[in-house]
Order: C-alpha cells, then sequence, then structure tokens
C-alpha cells in the first residue's frame, strides 16, 4: 500500500490502513514515547491512545504530510498528555548542572578537549546508553525541549504548542539543557590539555 491509498485508506476509516499503520509505526513509535515517559507501559498506553486519537480524527487528516508524521506528532502529544497526568515528583534547578563562571566571565571548571569527534563516540552502543540515561537526568521541562527539537526534530513553535509554553520558553530550555548535557558528559570524554 502506497502513501496516498494509505492516506485515502485511514481517512475512509478502512481497517486494512490502518493494520498497514499500526504495524508500520508501532514500534518507532514505542521508542518516541518511552523517551519522553521513561516507561514501558506508560509508553504502549500513550500509543494505544495515539491510535485511538487518529482514528478519531481520520476526517481532519489533510494529506499535507505523510500519514507517519501526521501519527508522530499525535504519539507526542499523547506521551506528554499522560505524562501531565502522571504526579510526579517536583522538578529539580537545573542550575546545578549547568557549567560555573568566574566573575571574570571565564569558565570556573577548566573543560578538556574530547579525545575523539562527538559522533564517532555517540556512535558506540555503551556510550549512547550514556547519553539517554544523562539526558533523563536533566529536569522534566528541560529534558522534553531536548527532546523534541532535538532527537524528534520538532520546530521551536511546534515544540512550544506541545509544551504548553512560548516559543522563547522552548528556546532557553533547550539552551540550558545543552549546556547541562554538555557539563555532565564532559568528564567522559575529556582527555589531554584543557581547552
Amino acid at each position: 500500500m502506497d502513501e496516498q491509498q494509505l492516506a485515502e485508506g485511514i481517512r475512509a476509516g478502512d481497517e486494512r490502513a490502518f493494520e498497514v499503520l499500526v504495524r508500520n509505526e508501532a514500534g518507532r513509535l514505542l521508542s518516541v514515547t518511552r523517551r519522553i515517559l521513561g516507561n514501558e507501559e506508560d509508553a504502549r498506553d500513550a500509543i494505544q491512545d495515539a491510535f485511538i486519537s487518529a482514528y478519531r480524527a481520520r476526517t481532519q487528516f489533510s494529506g499535507d504530510s505523510k500519514v507517519s508524521t501526521w501519527l508522530h506528532r499525535i504519539a507526542v502529544n499523547a506521551a506528554l498528555s499522560k505524562l501531565r497526568s502522571l504526579r510526579r515528583k517536583p522538578e529539580h534547578p537545573i542550575e546545578d548542572l549547568l557549567p560555573r563562571f568566574l566573575p571574570t566571565g571565564a569558565h570556573a571548571d577548566a573543560f578538556a578537549s574530547w579525545e575523539e569527534p562527538a559522533d564517532e563516540a555517540l556512535s558506540r552502543k555503551e556510550t549512547a546508553e550514556l547519553v539517554r540515561r544523562t539526558i533523563d537526568s536533566l529536569p522534566e521541562s528541560f529534558r522534553l525541549a531536548l527532546l523534541l527539537r532535538d532527537i524528534e526534530g520538532f520546530s521551536t513553535n511546534e515544540a512550544a504548542e506541545m509544551l504548553n509554553t512560548t516559543p522563547n520558553a522552548v528556546k532557553l530550555r533547550l539552551h540550558r539543557a545543552r549546556l547541562a548535557l554538555r557539563t555532565l558528559l564532559a568528564p567522559h570524554f575529556a582527555g589531554g590539555a584543557p581547552a
């Protein structure tokens, strides 16, 4: 079934089209919702909610984007909605995770240059797991901004809409999340002379 047939089938409520959609997209959506929620059971619930929402909203699908893109956005929104409904512990401030600066403006901690290019380091399985754990350790609002923008590839405006905040707030959270991530990962990648 090609993209146009799939889109037409979805809009028409064709069960076979939905079966194809579920089979093709469930694994990828589980990965996305798991990153957002951090819990397999909650992630599966969010996917189920997303497919139900997609079925109910099928006539609103305009076909301006791919069916998978449309469903991806619904799944992210379902995961964010589930996250809001869960009673989470209070968010810790990100300030303790950010780099420290001297009154002169210089870094208080000497960062060493990373011995290997970041893209090579991130390709290694152990390093990828370290990065995932480090991202998970960020305060929730900063982690979500990073996930939506840098990992899921949503625009700043789309992320702001999903997080129910302003684009400027997303930009600030993203910047601070990147700084914190750099600070937390630096000891694992550092080697050689200070930068």
